[in-house]
């Protein structure tokens, strides 16, 4: 049974926006990093949290880092994701200042993990619900996640779980194998296109 996450009110959203924001522009303008004041915060954004920053450009990715467990504050995990989001996402050169401008950020918050119980791979696939579940592979040292966004793309379940596998380091069929693990999150995911109507 996957937790159940309280949304967050505007003006949270707003403001972790706004730091994944400030965070880039630091870097990329004096190379220090932004420093979050997290007394001045909500209690909310204070508590540990695990969180996904992914950046866009006319909506093509440019950009996705994020933390599985909730360790930090969630502001200071939003801060440090959109950094490395921005500037080491092995995917994509660092983010540059003329690109700054034309970025999306987008905040996805995580709910705890929890493995699924399953007798074989139709009960899987039975279980998963697409557009809903966030999912995360595990076999041994290797682990791949896809952050229920990624429905939009890939909206048959065969399909999403043949490039978890692969997003793994493992073969497209890997979810069929008995020693795998699959576990279960859902997100709360806003866009400063939606949270601040631009």
């Amino acid at each position: 049974m996957v937790e159940k996450m309280q949304d967050f009110t505007i003006e949270e959203k707003k403001i972790l926006l706004r730091i994944a924001r400030a965070a880039i522009e630091e870097k990329l303008t004096s190379g220090r990093l932004f420093q979050v004041d997290l007394n001045s915060l909500p209690p909310r954004l204070r508590e540990p949290g695990a969180s996904f920053v992914t950046l866009e450009i006319h909506g093509n990715l440019r950009g996705c880092i994020g933390s599985v467990e909730a360790y930090r504050p969630l502001a200071e995990d939003v801060r440090d994701n959109a950094i490395k989001a921005a500037f080491s996402d092995p995917r994509f050169p660092p983010l540059t200042l003329p690109e700054l401008n034309e970025v999306e950020i987008e905040v996805s918050v995580l709910t705890k993990p929890e493995p699924l119980i399953y007798r074989d791979v139709e009960d899987l696939l039975d279980q998963i619900q697409p557009g809903v579940d966030g999912l995360i592979l595990e076999y041994g040292y290797y682990r791949g996640l896809l952050l229920p966004q990624v429905w939009e793309q890939l909206p048959r379940k065969e399909e999403f779980m043949a490039h978890l596998s692969l997003k793994a380091g493992l073969p497209p069929d890997a979810y069929r194998h008995p020693g795998v693990t699959i576990k279960r999150f859902r997100v709360i995911a806003f866009k400063e296109s939606e949270v601040f109507g631009e």
